[in-house]
């Protein structure tokens, strides 16, 4: 297997492996925090934020790698825009996270917020949708599709 088609499939990997968990997270994980109980949140939230940075780290970091590798050096000319397009709904990804979940979870660990804990499940929306998008994308430039 060349470069590209092993930089490729970790973007694909790392993509459809986010989506699946960003829907667990979105339409499962989520909503049931809020029935965790305030006496328990703070536990929760923090054994949620530990166990998840297992599972997204490895998925997470080698997307954006790959993403950017294929922004720069796309598999074809044709599929130049669909990598920029990617690599663009991913740093939006990342930007949601960093300036949104990132600091609801903070606030969760500390306790139940309900205020925090409804601007997390909102704004997680926006990653859900892009990941979502981003599955053709990755199936393109994997030239699967």
């Amino acid at each position: 297997m060349d470069v590209s088609t092993a930089v490729s499939v970790a973007h694909l990997v790392g993509t459809l492996g986010m989506f699946g968990v960003i829907l667990v997270v979105q339409v499962v994980h989520y909503p049931l925090m809020a029935h965790v109980g305030e006496e328990h949140t703070a536990a929760y939230a923090r054994s949620h934020t530990d166990r998840m940075g297992l599972v997204v780290g490895p998925l997470m970091l080698p997307e954006m790698g790959a993403a950017i590798w294929l922004a720069l050096l796309p598999p074809s000319d044709e599929l130049r825009m669909t990598a920029w397009i990617g690599l663009a709904m991913l740093a939006v990804v990342w930007t949601v996270t960093a300036a949104f979940s990132v600091p609801a979870h903070a606030r969760l660990v500390r306790g139940w917020d309900e205020a925090a804990h409804r601007r997390l499940v909102l704004t997680n929306w926006i990653r859900t949708i892009l990941w979502t998008a981003r599955v053709p994308v990755a199936l393109m430039l994997a030239g699967v599709v």
